[in-house]
């Protein structure tokens, strides 16, 4: 299966497993880049990949 090089905000919020609104708080933060074709916001992947590598890491197991 392939897969897509960019992803919509509802597959991204689905990957992270957080809301719609959450996402659109780290958007407008400028914490995760965006890409617009017409009317619809694209996430590219490798933007998704590098937002979570820089996220701060936990010892918390949980």
């Amino acid at each position: 299966m392939q897969e897509t090089s960019a992803l919509s905000i509802a597959q991204t919020a689905r990957l992270l497993g957080i809301g719609r609104s959450t996402l659109y708080c780290i958007i407008k933060d400028g914490r995760l880049p965006v890409r617009k074709l017409g009317k619809r916001t694209l996430i590219l992947r490798e933007d998704l990949e590098r937002f979570i590598a820089a996220l701060p890491a936990s010892n918390d197991p949980r």
